[in-house]
């Protein structure tokens, strides 16, 4: 008898490529399994305002977890750095799905030619990004650059660049290479920290369903699961959310996790890094320690400037 498995993911092209890929990595692993796709509406899909306006935590999540909690899905999708670090109580991260690139990639227009890193770029550039966490970074690192705000999914804004709207964006590669994209990736801003689980999908369903817990949990990727851990871990004892610019990026090690962490003033003039080490057994603590450090090197009185 097959388990019927409703999945819940927001309407855009990249979010429908992602419910797309778990359920055939579901089926994969349990043919019995019936997994259908439900398209949700999500704040931040309809609201065109700045995240930073409609408020970035959580407006790509709640509705998909509404639905979770009134039961018209049993599985909703997401791109884990859009993910509160904390989630209602009635719910649970479930699985965590193996981590495309985390890092952002530098995109330039088709018509580019001998330009290849960030470096590379004139000054006076126009950059095209609606990170604050990629705002801070660019103009600590390029202070010299103009940087623009651009909205849309992935397809509109590589549009706006190559019409002319832009000298460069910054996306994700994860983004770019879920989509097919990853000819558009001119160089992998290694330089700069990645947002919190970027390019990582977190399944979420509700705390109390054993049946589509135990699917998901096949899905679920150890080494990303201790990386993401970590840095959702220092992204909650810093109180933040993608609306601040925070980074964090975490990885194995000789059998150590590696978590690297990032505050920054909003015009990149003032940057904290701290990188610390410790067991996988201890990811939640090793984030914890991270944000203390950068607290004691100021993050606080950085992040209240926003």
């Amino acid at each position: 008898m097959s388990q019927r498995l409703v999945i819940g993911s927001r309407g855009s092209k990249l979010a429908l490529v992602q419910a797309e890929l778990v359920k055939s990595q579901l089926t994969q692993k349990d043919e019995s399994l019936d997994v259908q796709i439900e398209i949700i509406k999500t704040s931040g899909d309809v609201k065109k305002e700045p995240l930073s306006v409609i408020g970035g935590k959580g407006v790509f999540t709640k509705e998909l977890e509404d639905a979770l909690l009134d039961g018209r899905i049993d599985l909703a999708v997401h791109s884990l750095k859009d993910l509160p670090s904390l989630i209602p109580s009635e719910l649970m991260l479930a699985a965590i799905c193996e981590r495309e690139n985390p890092f952002d990639a530098l995109v330039l227009p088709e018509s580019s030619a001998g330009l290849v890193s960030l470096e590379s770029l004139r000054s006076g550039a126009v950059i095209g990004t609606s990170s604050p966490r990629r705002v801070a970074q660019l103009k600590h690192l390029r202070p010299d650059v103009v940087v623009k705000e651009v909205r849309g999914n992935v397809d509109t804004r590589i549009r706006k660049l190559d019409a002319g709207d832009f000298d460069a964006l910054i996306l994700a590669c994860a983004g770019l290479r879920r989509l097919g994209l990853e000819n558009r990736i001119t160089g992998t801003l290694f330089e700069m920290l990645p947002a919190i689980a970027q390019g990582a999908l977190g399944l979420e369903t509700r705390a109390n369903d054993a049946n589509t817990i135990a699917a998901v949990a096949k899905l679920d990727h150890a080494p990303t699961q201790f990386a993401c851990t970590a840095e959702r871990s220092l992204l909650r004892a810093l109180g933040g959310g993608c609306q601040l610019p925070i980074a964090g990026y975490a990885r194995l090690q000789d059998e150590q996790l590696m978590l690297e962490g990032l505050v920054a003033d909003p015009e990149g003039k003032e940057v904290v890094r701290v990188l610390l080490s410790d067991s996988t057994s201890s990811a939640e603590q090793l984030g914890r320690a991270v944000a203390e450090q950068l607290k004691v090197q100021g993050a606080d009185r950085l992040l209240a400037l926003y």
